[in-house]
């Protein structure tokens, strides 16, 4: 049986969390839950490859970070995941106003292209945030504005909600290689 490949392209802010997250999944299912330490990824490191197998086939899902400003926009994504950071408003801010507009410029196929919102470092989000603290509902609104597909937050630190999040990345990826595509029937499912 062939191996189909699934490219993923994962967008935010500097230090928002993406290396972290794909340092946790990249170590393989069993270290989800955080019980092992994470060995952080290097830039150069890419693509970051995790291994599928289904009982429709096997897949290679290929996750790429924005390491180089310049070549991601070379990548045809099959998803998109917006990555900001649960403790930091900015992170939520420029995900509303820059990244959403880079994926809807940059890529041609944007209107099919599923787009996920991810919250990254969970751990951290605390009542005694000065900017006020982001909670799921406010950012679930953002990412309905965004006409996202999903949206899910975890901590990859903790592992947190990591394996609810895999299985909801490895579901809207798979469903990239059928007919119907990966995007939602319209409105942001939160997972």
């Amino acid at each position: 049986m062939e191996e189909q490949a699934i490219t993923i392209l994962l967008l935010g802010d500097e230090r928002c969390g993406k290396s972290t997250f794909l340092s946790r999944l990249s170590q393989g299912r069993h270290t989800l839950g955080g019980a092992a330490p994470i060995t952080l990824l290097r830039d150069m490191d890419q693509p970051f490859v995790v291994e599928i197998r289904t009982r429709r086939g096997q897949y290679r899902f290929q996750f790429y970070d924005t390491s180089s400003p310049e070549s991601w926009r070379l990548l045809q994504p099959d998803m998109v995941i917006i990555c900001y950071d649960i403790s930091q408003r900015l992170s939520l801010i420029n995900m509303q106003r820059v990244w959403i507009k880079e994926v809807r410029s940059t890529f041609a196929s944007s209107d099919v292209l599923p787009i996920l919102v991810l919250g990254l470092k969970r751990d951290l989000r605390s009542e005694d945030d000065p900017n006020g603290i982001i909670y799921p509902q406010e950012a679930y609104r953002v990412a309905q504005e965004m006409r996202a597909d999903k949206y899910m937050e975890c901590s990859a630190v903790t592992g947190e909600l990591m394996t609810e999040v895999f299985d909801d990345i490895c579901s809207t990826a798979l469903k990239t290689t059928t007919p119907d595509g990966g995007q939602s029937e319209g409105g942001c499912a939160v997972m």
